[in-house]
């Protein structure tokens, strides 16, 4: 069980992908305590049954990773991850490259009928008939030394996802999917996927209420929060969680005296720098110009839903699912099929490969010229025209 602590160790490696169709990888990383990830440790494997496969150990102060970057840029090589966001994320983050081309097995098995957000285990099962221990599955990755049974779990995520990912491709080639997750691999390999704006972070807060001064005052104080939190690398709820940042905004505190009255406000954002942020951000909320308020979104909460027609593509949905053995929610989660409901269009699910397997027949379904008929325990789709 090879560890790659050096730069020249990490070149050699690297060398050997040269060439190859593809390379297995994965990472293990904390979150815990900071607002981005530490990358602890990175696993690749080469093809092959008994192809090459290492740790890497980016905490070791000689390695650079500017050997795997290049890997990562060569698109002659693709790149293969098991839910990849996280991962990509961090290499976003720390070095600006995001690798190309990309293949990730959990699209890939959604699209391919392994069902909703399928886990890694379940496919080492499946498809690579082996057991896969999970008893490292919790442990700090930043502690050194490691030992052979965090090894061996680490490894074991990039050695079964070779076999995985080329039953997977195979597939997907013979029924013609494979640009279905070509389209989904769209969004994680688009730059702006990593980039969270302090101006936008508030859209991202639940609220009830409507008044856009309010939203306002949320807008201000999420932005202050998360540029607290990057400039800090600290998590966003370590300055205020959420239901504290409403219970502000619906308070609009003026002074030190008024924080001291939050009920949900941490002791420790009561003063100093993050009181200060709170105070001043409520009092900017409170003075945003009416024509630079919030815009009100029309939520799903707010839309006018035809119940019967939900209900109605639920049905369908239901049928194109046993049709074409593809997870419900990654053709059309509740809120596209309320937002076709109450008149939406521009929604995912009628957009691109969506549209082919549900989204035609959907509106065809909202103007009347489909119906829905039982025929023992299947639905099948009645041409009125």
């Amino acid at each position: 069980m090879q560890t790659i602590y050096t730069t020249e160790e990490l070149s050699e490696f690297c060398a050997k992908a040269k060439g190859q169709p593809y390379i297995t990888v994965d990472t293990e990383f904390l979150r815990e305590r900071t607002y981005y990830s530490k990358l602890c440790l990175i696993q690749l494997a080469l093809p092959g049954r008994d192809g090459p496969a290492v740790l890497v150990d980016p905490l070791a102060g000689a390695l650079s990773l500017e050997p795997l970057l290049d890997v990562f840029r060569d698109e002659s090589i693709v790149k293969v991850f098991h839910a990849a966001r996280q991962d990509l994320e961090i290499f976003f983050i720390d070095h600006g490259v995001i690798p190309q081309p990309l293949f990730d097995t959990q699209v890939a098995a959604m699209v391919a009928g392994f069902g909703e957000q399928v886990g890694y285990e379940t496919l080492v099962k499946k498809i690579a008939k082996q057991p896969l221990d999970k008893s490292s599955r919790f442990t700090d990755w930043s502690r050194r030394p490691l030992t052979d049974a965090q090894k061996t779990y680490a490894l074991a995520d990039v050695t079964h996802l070779r076999q995985i990912y080329e039953f997977l491709s195979q597939k997907l080639e013979e029924t013609g999917r494979a640009r279905w997750v070509a389209e989904e691999l769209g969004v994680l390999t688009d730059p702006e996927t990593y980039i969270t704006r302090p101006a936008e972070a508030w859209q991202r807060i639940k609220t009830r209420s409507n008044s856009q001064r309010f939203l306002a005052i949320v807008r201000e104080l999420a932005a202050f929060r998360e540029t607290y939190a990057q400039e800090r690398n600290v998590p966003r709820n370590r300055v205020f969680k959420d239901d504290a940042l409403v219970e502000l905004a619906s308070t609009k505190p003026a002074n030190a005296n008024d924080l001291g009255r939050s009920r949900l406000l941490l002791r420790e954002a009561r003063k100093g720098a993050i009181a200060d942020g709170i105070l001043a951000a409520v009092q900017a909320g409170l003075a945003v110009p009416k024509e630079d308020l919030p815009k009100v979104d029309d939520g799903p909460d707010r839309l006018q839903v035809n119940p019967a027609l939900a209900d109605l593509l639920r049905v369908l949905l239901k049928a194109k699912t046993e049709k074409f053995g593809v997870a419900s929610k990654l053709i059309a989660p509740a809120t596209d099929l309320d937002a076709i409901a109450a008149g939406q269009r521009h929604v995912q699910a009628l957009s691109g490969w969506r549209r082919e397997v549900f989204g035609d027949d959907a509106l065809r379904l909202c103007e009347g010229k489909i119906a829905l008929a039982a025929k023992g325990k299947h639905v099948e789709v009645i041409d009125l025209d």
